[in-house]
């Protein structure tokens, strides 16, 4: 008899282990203390056929790059996590487009990502689940919890069809934080 308890006991001894190993792994909770800061600038234009000082020959065409232009902006608004900051969608001076991240604060997670999506945003628990439901594109993992970042949008992407923005918890399906596309 006491060899089949000793059997028993290791066994649930061997599961319990398991299962706070897992439990670690997935929800990650060491994540909830650690801030990574990312502070990218927003991207230009390299190579501008307009010298860099003094002027041109006379008679010598410049080509003065336009700059980046923002096409919509928006301000975060907390979902599952306390967030912060604002969003640009970003046409760069060679047609390209990103979403800015700018002033981002909100917790670190497992597997963050950015979305542009055509979800609405809404307040409260009625927004935390709806970004993934409808027409949404990832584009990648978060960079960091803090700071300000840019994502590359495809350049297939009709932007018309996408009005807002999640930092999406893709472990857990759940929006930290989102922000409306407001047009420029």
């Amino acid at each position: 008899m006491g060899r089949v308890r000793k059997s028993w006991i290791a066994g649930v001894l061997v599961v319990a282990v398991a299962g706070v190993g897992f439990g670690l792994y997935w929800f990650q909770p060491w994540k909830l203390w650690q801030d990574e800061t990312v502070d990218e600038t927003l991207p230009v234009a390299v190579g501008s056929a307009a010298p860099a000082t003094g002027t041109p020959e006379a008679g010598a065409p410049t080509t003065a790059t336009p700059g980046p232009r923002t096409l919509a902006r928006g301000e975060l608004i907390s979902h599952e996590h306390d967030t912060t900051g604002s969003v640009r969608l970003v046409r760069l001076a060679d047609g390209s487009h990103v979403v800015r991240l700018e002033d981002l604060d909100t917790s670190n997670g497992p597997d963050l990502r950015v979305l542009l999506t055509d979800a609405p945003v809404k307040e409260g628990t009625a927004g935390w689940r709806v970004f993934d439901d409808g027409r949404h594109v990832s584009l990648g993992k978060l960079k960091g919890n803090k700071g300000s970042q840019n994502y590359t949008v495809p350049a297939d992407l009709d932007l018309t069809r996408y009005s807002s923005v999640s930092i999406w918890c893709d472990r857990f399906d759940v929006s930290f934080g989102a922000a409306e596309l407001a047009r420029a």
